[in-house]
C-alpha cells in the first residue's frame, strides 16, 4: 500500500498541471538582435528549419519570451501566442508538439524493423538492433 501511494504521489507531481498564474514568473518582448540570434541558433541546431522559419516566426511579428519556474524559457510571438519552442536554462531549443505536427521535416527521422513495430507502438524503448538490422533505417 505504502508503495502505491508514494507512486501516486509521484507520478501527481510529474504530471503537475501548467498553471499561467503561478508558473510564469515573465514575460519580454525580445529585441531584433536577440530575434536574430534565436533564428541563427535555431537553424544552427535544426537545418531542415530554414525553410520554415519564416512562418514560425516572421521577421515582421514581435516574439515574447516567456519565462516560467525551473529555468524553463517558452517562446511564442504576438500573432500566434501558442507556444513555439521551449528550452531549459540556457540549453538547445526544442519545437513543441504542435509545431511538429505542422512541420514534421524539422528533425531527423528513424526506422525501425517491421519485428520492433509492435513493441515501439506500446511504447517500448527504440534500441540499436532494431534500427541497424534490415527495415531500420538512421538519418545521415
Amino acid at each position: 500500500r505504502l508503495r502505491r501511494k508514494a507512486r501516486k504521489k509521484h507520478t501527481r507531481a510529474m504530471f503537475k498541471k501548467f498553471n499561467v498564474d503561478e508558473n510564469v514568473s515573465g514575460r519580454a518582448q525580445m529585441k531584433s538582435s536577440v530575434q536574430r540570434g534565436l533564428r541563427a541558433a535555431l537553424e544552427e541546431q535544426m537545418p531542415s528549419i530554414a525553410p520554415y522559419l519564416e512562418d514560425l516566426i516572421p521577421k515582421k511579428d514581435k516574439v515574447i519570451l516567456v519565462k516560467c519556474q525551473d529555468h524553463v524559457n517558452i517562446i511564442t510571438t504576438t500573432e500566434n501566442p501558442a507556444p513555439l519552442f521551449f528550452n531549459l536554462r540556457d540549453g538547445p531549443y526544442y519545437p513543441t508538439l504542435r509545431v511538429l505536427h505542422k512541420f514534421p521535416e524539422l528533425l531527423p527521422q528513424v526506422q525501425v524493423d517491421r519485428g520492433a513495430i509492435k513493441h515501439v507502438m506500446k511504447g517500448a524503448d527504440i534500441m540499436c538492433p532494431g534500427l541497424t538490422s534490415p527495415g531500420g533505417r538512421l538519418p545521415p
